[in-house]
């Protein structure tokens, strides 16, 4: 994977009856693959892309559809996380099948609940590893998985298979020093999020994983960092100072899928029982993207 990295993960369309809408996916991933040019596509990785809600069969299908529409065209990861260790073997399995890059797999918690030791964890990824040829991202993430420390992080990047990271928080202490002692060390690449894409370019990280359309923008950062045009690639930046954040308290699919409908490729509503954005939040949330880089998407493609 080329430095700097940018991986997407596509968010996933339901019809009415609450079945994945391949129609709308293949508009979204040709959208993904063209615009958002990703070093790498993760099928059915991370909470955003709503893959909780499906059954194993469902979930299945989801990753075969990804694989099918990506075409090659980019490398894809396949998201195998699952708190029992024979669910994310069998997904495992399939990512091979499917010739994946390479498979996710969320730090777990302990399903009969305290904070999983580092015993706990190191012994959950090397299970996983026997089973499959796939280097493996390390999806940290607490709330859904486990609140990981610093140490036990290196730890489990010293695992051989462990060649990627995906770091969902946004502390810049904890990120900083990941950074130096994974990504420069040359342990794993270390990857973060949209509000700390450029701090992670220039500490020398390799990138981030986000949803669209705040790949997007990720885009137009990293081409502008690639260029030497870091005042530029600032400015860029503070896009994500108010996006999503403004709107979080939706949650980021509904405010991810929300600004996707705007800008013309469709991405649906959020799985129920939970809401959409109220109308009026919509109109702010458009309001703001008539500021930011997709503003000539949104005007001409959202009125099509």
């Amino acid at each position: 994977m080329q430095n700097p990295g940018l991986i997407v993960a596509p968010l996933t369309p339901f019809t009415s009856e609450l079945k994945v809408d391949e129609a709308k996916l293949r508009h979204q991933i040709d959208y993904i693959v063209d615009v958002c040019r990703p070093t790498m596509v993760v099928a059915a990785g991370v909470e955003t892309q709503e893959y909780a809600y499906l059954g194993l069969e469902e979930r299945k299908a989801l990753i075969r559809a990804t694989v099918e529409l990506v075409a090659g065209r980019v490398p894809v990861m396949v998201g195998v996380s699952h708190p029992a260790m024979k669910v994310a073997v069998e997904l495992a399995h399939l990512a091979d099948d499917l010739d994946a890059a390479a498979i996710q797999l969320l730090a777990p918690q302990r399903p009969f609940a305290g904070p999983p030791t580092r015993e706990d964890l190191v012994a959950f990824f090397e299970a996983v590893a026997r089973e499959t040829r796939l280097p493996i991202t390390l999806y940290l993430n607490p709330g859904p998985g486990a609140d990981v420390s610093i140490p036990d992080t290196i730890a489990l990047a010293k695992l051989p298979q462990v060649q990627f990271i995906k770091e969902s928080s946004r502390d810049l202490a904890r990120v900083s020093r990941l950074i130096v002692e994974i990504d420069r060390t040359g342990l794993a690449r270390y990857f973060t999020t949209m509000q700390m894409l450029l701090i992670t370019l220039l500490l020398g990280g390799s990138g981030a994983t986000m949803p669209p359309p705040a790949a997007e923008i990720a885009r137009h950062i990293i081409d502008a960092f690639a260029d030497g045009d870091y005042a530029g690639a600032a400015q860029l930046q503070l896009q994500f100072a108010l996006f999503p954040s403004k709107w979080m308290h939706r949650g980021l699919a509904p405010v991810m899928k929300a600004a996707m409908n705007l800008i013309g490729v469709p991405a649906g509503a959020p799985y129920p029982p939970y809401s959409p954005l109220r109308p009026e939040e919509v109109d702010a949330l458009s309001d703001f993207l008539k500021t930011s880089v997709l503003a000539p998407r949104l005007l001409v493609e959202a009125a099509e």
